[in-house]
């Protein structure tokens, strides 16, 4: 997400764009055009979720003349329980806008014996791509956690909302646009105008789960602070907005962002708690903040989530939080982070299932 503010303001220096002047679409056509695809979202995150035929059909309609991903026929990888139905909810339509680009089809995971009197609970992953141990704590818990857990709650999972973010290693999508400030319903997210609009990582999913017409009383959202924070994406986003900005420590370990108008602090505790056997949890910063915003308790502090057009509050759970893992720190590794998210994961649920009993 972001990271624990330092106190100097500085205008930015990055490479495209005026100093003080916001980016118009030639700057924003500039940056794609700048953008390198860097990884396989077929090969490290379909190849996880969907079988051998289905990952054939997507890499030979995303190699043919004529894309056709859109109606590929889609199935689970075997060793996901079938407890869970595989729903395609969307493609994003990318490969004629950004050269190596696919035609992207995102998938949720939804409990198909769906009981009325069990918990609803929404897990999602990779709405910025670039953070990888929240796509992949998303899938690890999806295979090794989810038959487990649909025994007691019935389980939404969406694992990675932001394919071309995930291959680009990129925080905005094409159009520049951060799409964990997007999640708000200041359009009809049910129309098929939602469905073309410049962020459809958040709108495509806002329309899926509104016709699913779920009340969830948990969320979790996963993410990442990474050192590229400081690197590249502040600067770009004071570039693009023609704005200054602020350097950031960046938090060693892991932290949580509740939010302000729902902060169930036990909750949020709880969570700290399992994690901490798995990983460490960040200290605060100067003036006992983390990302500027001071600490509510060790290791968590509360954002405006709707306000801010944050997927975790994109829905009304009256618990929701987002998890943030600093992977570049020396004292942990992919796995390490990955295991972190599951575990924030897990513990949310028990949480859940424990007040409810």
């Amino acid at each position: 997400m972001d990271s624990n503010m330092l106190s100097t303001s500085q205008s930015s220096l990055y490479p495209i764009g005026t100093p003080g002047q916001a980016w118009g679409e030639q700057e924003k056509s500039l940056w794609l055009n700048q953008q390198i695809i860097q990884r396989s979202y077929a090969e490290q995150v379909l190849a996880l979720i969907l079988d051998s035929a289905s990952i054939s059909a997507f890499i030979a309609a995303n190699t043919a003349d004529t894309k056709a991903s859109a109606a590929i026929q889609s199935n689970p990888h075997p060793e996901i329980t079938p407890e869970l139905e595989l729903v395609h909810y969307h493609t994003l339509a990318y490969n004629t806008l950004h050269q190596g680009a696919s035609d992207y089809p995102v998938y949720l995971f939804k409990s198909r014996h769906w009981d009325e009197t069990k918990p609803n609970v929404l897990i999602t992953g990779g709405v910025h791509g670039y953070e990888t141990s929240g796509v992949h704590g998303a899938i690890r818990f999806l295979r090794t956690k989810a038959q487990q857990y649909c025994q007691h709650a019935n389980l939404v999972i969406v694992p990675c909302l932001s394919p071309w973010g995930y291959e680009t290693i990129n925080r905005w999508n094409p159009n520049a646009i951060d799409p964990n400030r997007s999640f708000t319903y200041d359009t009809d997210v049910s129309s098929d105008t939602a469905l073309q609009s410049n962020v459809q990582e958040a709108h495509a999913l806002m329309a899926a789960l509104s016709k699913l017409t779920i009340n969830f009383q948990l969320h979790i959202d996963l993410h990442e602070t990474t050192d590229s924070d400081n690197a590249e994406f502040r600067p770009a986003l004071a570039a693009r907005d023609g704005k200054s900005y602020d350097n950031w420590d960046i938090p060693d370990g892991f932290y949580l962002v509740g939010d302000t108008l729902k902060p169930q602090a036990e909750f949020q505790k709880a969570i700290i708690h399992a994690v901490s056997a798995i990983t460490h949890i960040a200290p605060a910063g100067e003036q006992a903040r983390l990302i500027g915003v001071p600490i509510a308790q060790f290791g968590v502090i509360n954002y405006p989530t709707k306000a801010l057009g944050l997927c975790a509050g994109m829905t009304d759970a009256p618990y929701c939080t987002t998890t943030e893992v600093y992977p570049d720190s020396p004292l942990v590794d992919d796995e390490n982070c990955i295991l972190a998210q599951v575990a924030a994961i897990t513990s949310a649920i028990d949480f859940i299932l424990k007040i409810n009993n």
